[in-house]
């Protein structure tokens, strides 16, 4: 086993011996092996240069080797013994996979207690809970925004969404599955016995060193359950409105609408192109004490402070279209609401908007212009829409090239005709893959985004029902800067490739 191989060329791998050793060790000794030097051998180690450096002389003396000792901040020591745990993690789930016995298909323990690190658990735990809990805690370690574990007729899939798109990751044995599945079940508090119907839950977790709230969903597929498991983590900070990746002149025209004190503001894309993200930096921009804010979620992502947010719940009828009557009665100045859905939400949305209250909300279609004709398309009227709408802004996610291994390269021609009105001179860039981005040549996602003002010519437009394709090209004639355009600006800005660009807009 060659765990956490020196990131020093020089540096031989840690030996067996040492990389067994259960990192709780290293943890309440403050010190994280990185490899071995020299000849004789010395262990090359870290500590925190915030502690006592001597704590880790025990490692020496327990592996009878001496220590070459490297002190780095407290926040880079925490670095090395997370990569250390998640390393270590990696080939416990090798050999989880490879040791599970039919006997140990059936072990399914007791929820963790809140707040325990997953991998400090893992020690002692049966095989199947062992293995749920590193799936966990390696999606965590990897950046993954979602888990997918998907029963084959001889196999049982699992991967990891990282960056917006789904990557292979373990195949554990098919009679894993209704083990595996249960253990899940019983984290959600969900029924162990129902098979047959469809189930959502949520679980609360730590790994890493990161609270994770976890959106569980289970529906029953023609090899057993299918589950897939949204990841968020609710340790990180919420991204503000100038760190959304808007170009200036784009960000200087929302705040400019986002502070009117009425009207409808949409935010239009497909799922998972960031609308929610976007909606929660515009909420953090305008929440000031003096202005009373209500969202209405489906779920509740991530908690603001200041602001009234309120859940639906189907089972009892509280939908959209019942929250923002109920909010009527709340003296509200600006109203959130999640997603509209159907007519009565659109309509009371709209007519909030034209009593005095300011309403954000997202909207499932391919562009800007789209969503004015899917609003006409779903009931209301256009002259409720010109009195109402301000603005709507379409948004797509994009790979962002790893700054880690981003090279420049020429472009084959199909990739040049795409960028022909640029300036030929200008240099692309593509990642050519390294250890930081998983070999990916990406390393997270930004923005590329299309907003639509209602000017007096799209409101005679929209009055007189017109397509959504002419109401884009007129939006174009007045200065909009489309979805592809804003992305060709980001691939010669050094941000993101042509392929990227390709693959989430349409012309």
């Amino acid at each position: 086993m060659e765990l956490l191989a020196s990131r020093e060329e020089e540096l031989a791998p840690v030996p067996n011996r040492i990389a067994r050793i259960h990192h709780s060790f290293f943890q309440k000794n403050g010190v994280v092996p990185l490899g071995i030097k020299g000849d004789p051998p010395t262990l090359v180690v870290v500590v925190n240069q915030d502690e006592n450096p001597s704590r880790s002389d025990i490692l020496g003396i327990f592996v009878n080797m001496p220590l070459e000792k490297k002190r780095v901040p407290k926040h880079e020591f925490l670095e090395h013994l997370n990569t250390f745990k998640e390393e270590q993690g990696r080939e416990v789930v090798i050999g989880v996979v490879e040791d599970l016995g039919e006997s140990a298909l059936t072990e399914i323990a007791q929820e963790i207690p809140s707040g325990h690190d997953l991998l400090d658990d893992a020690a002692n735990e049966p095989p199947i809970i062992k293995l749920v809990n590193l799936l966990f805690s390696i999606a965590a370690k990897d950046r993954a925004s979602d888990i997918h574990i998907q029963p084959l007729e001889r196999d049982l899939r699992v991967r990891y969404r990282i960056d917006g798109l789904l990557y292979d990751t373990y195949t554990p044995p098919k009679r894993a599955q209704n083990a595996i599945v249960s253990r899940i079940k019983v984290m959600a508090g969900l029924d162990v016995a129902e098979k047959r119907l469809p189930q959502d839950g949520r679980i609360k977790v730590r790994a890493n060193d990161k609270d994770i709230d976890v959106r569980v969903s289970i529906i029953p597929s023609a090899y057993g359950e299918q589950v897939v498991m949204r990841l968020l983590d609710r340790s990180g900070a919420l991204i503000s409105l100038d760190s959304v990746g808007m170009n200036p002149d784009l960000e200087k025209a929302i705040v400019s609408l986002i502070t009117r004190p009425q009207g409808v503001f949409l935010v239009t894309g497909p799922t998972g192109s960031g609308k929610t993200t976007t909606l929660y930096a515009v909420l953090q921009h305008i929440n000031t004490p003096e202005k009373n804010i209500l969202t209405v979620e489906d779920p509740v992502e991530y908690i603001l402070d200041g602001i009234g947010q309120i859940q639906v719940n189907q089972k009892i009828q509280f939908d959209f279209a019942r929250a923002l009557r109920s909010f009527l009665r709340q003296d509200p100045d600006v109203i959130m609401v999640g997603e509209v859905r159907d007519e009565e939400t659109a309509r009371i949305a709209v007519q909030a908007a034209l009593t005095g209250h300011l309403v954000f909300s997202t909207l499932h279609t391919n562009d800007s212009a789209s969503a004015l004709t899917r609003l006409i398309d779903m009931g209301i009227e256009p002259y409720l829409l010109t009195s109402s709408v301000t603005a709507i802004l379409a948004q797509r996610l994009v790979r962002r090239i790893c700054p880690h291994c981003r090279e420049v390269y020429e472009p084959p021609e199909f990739e040049r005709q795409l960028l022909q009105d640029a300036d030929a001179a200008r240099v692309v860039y593509r990642g050519k893959g390294c250890p930081e981005c998983l070999n990916t040549g990406y390393l997270g996602r930004i923005g590329v985004f299309e907003l639509l003002t209602m000017t007096g010519s799209i409101r005679q437009m929209v009055q007189r029902k017109a397509s959504s394709e002419e109401i884009k090209a007129e939006a174009v004639k007045d200065g909009m800067v489309t979805l592809r355009q804003d992305g060709i600006n980001r691939i010669l800005a050094g941000d993101t490739t042509v392929s990227e660009i390709v693959r989430v807009t349409i012309e």
